[in-house]
């Protein structure tokens, strides 16, 4: 039952995604951090089988990590998810797939734009404005399409994802309960609360 959203808006991207960590009827974890701090202004929240979501998620960071400790510069979000995408593609050529949905948004400091992509467990990938994954998608994505706006602030863009995390909540039958949420935008990434 995991859902993650993400929006964004003028100068920033909101990701958002519960925090339950459970395994078919049992909850395991009510604290489960699901969004991973790739770079200063690059994160990524992921969702899918227990396993493979952690260790794939800590791959790609250490990976990422790497790159900006060879070359002296971090990835900008583009060439990031280029890279997500394919290594998600030869691990579905493998013998061991990963099994891991993710949402990667992140701000480009060279240009000055938010950007986000959708990255399915296929390595399908591509840049969107807003994203949802998870059992709640079925009933964000609609909300995101009628109020999304492209120019919104950022409390414009959180009463926007307040409004999807409602709706998840009274229309699912086994609402997730708490999210989590960060924004990235020029200044970093940070947390805040709903």
């Amino acid at each position: 039952m995991e859902t993650s959203f993400a929006i964004t808006g003028k100068g920033y991207v909101i990701v958002a995604a519960d925090t339950t960590s459970a395994r078919s009827i049992v909850k395991m974890k009510i604290d489960e951090d699901k969004i991973k701090t790739l770079s200063p202004h690059l994160l990524m929240a992921y969702s899918g089988e227990p396993g493979d979501t952690v260790q794939f998620a800590e791959y790609v960071e250490r990976n990422i990590r790497l790159y900006q400790i060879r070359n002296l510069y971090p990835l900008r979000p583009s060439a990031a998810a280029s890279w997500i995408r394919r290594a998600l593609a030869e691990s579905l050529r493998s013998r061991k797939p990963y099994s891991v949905n993710l949402l990667l948004g992140g701000y480009d400091t060279a240009s000055h734009d938010p950007h986000l992509y959708w990255i399915d467990y296929l390595g399908t990938m591509t840049e969107v404005p807003f994203a949802a994954h998870g059992y709640g998608s079925y009933f964000a994505l609609s909300l995101l399409d009628r109020y999304h706006n492209p120019e919104a602030t950022i409390e414009e863009g959180l009463a926007t994802l307040k409004r999807c995390i409602d709706e998840v909540a009274k229309r699912l039958v086994v609402s997730p309960g708490k999210y989590k949420v960060k924004i990235v935008d020029q200044d970093g990434i940070r947390e805040v609360e709903l």
